[in-house]
């Protein structure tokens, strides 16, 4: 199924979700990650491999971190050819001061925001989806 592409549809539909939990960004210089952990995300980069998970795995791994973050995922299927949508919520929640590190899936936007910021930020989304045209 192909997802969305109109901006209007895409915004009017996004039905921010906030998940459970705290969750951290961290970095694995050599690439193994410890058997059996679970992460949300990752990312390959020339320093390391970058991966997403929940707080309490990262400590039991012995992980550090810097950033706690809230998980928000926008509940719309949004086609990685989409224009605007990454645009339309980062310049909402940055006016509201609120930074944001986003992770496009095949289906969903998944938006990280400090942890202090959750609620904020759910409501900054859920604003922008209410007026848009």
């Amino acid at each position: 199924m192909a997802g969305e592409t109109s901006l209007a549809t895409l915004l009017r539909s996004m039905s921010p979700h906030l998940n459970d939990g705290e969750y951290v960004f961290c970095t694995v210089r050599n690439g193994t990650l410890p058997a059996g952990l679970e992460i949300v995300g990752s990312f390959r980069e020339q320093e390391g491999l970058t991966v997403i998970l929940q707080r309490s795995h990262a400590e039991k791994a012995g992980f550090s971190f810097d950033y706690v973050a809230a998980w928000i995922t926008l509940n719309v299927h949004s086609a990685l050819e989409a224009v605007g949508l990454t645009a339309a919520f980062a310049t909402a929640l940055g006016q509201a001061g609120i930074s944001c590190n986003v992770i496009a899936g095949y289906y969903h936007d998944h938006l990280f925001v400090g942890q202090a910021d959750a609620e904020r930020a759910l409501q900054v989304l859920q604003d922008l989806a209410s007026n848009a045209e």
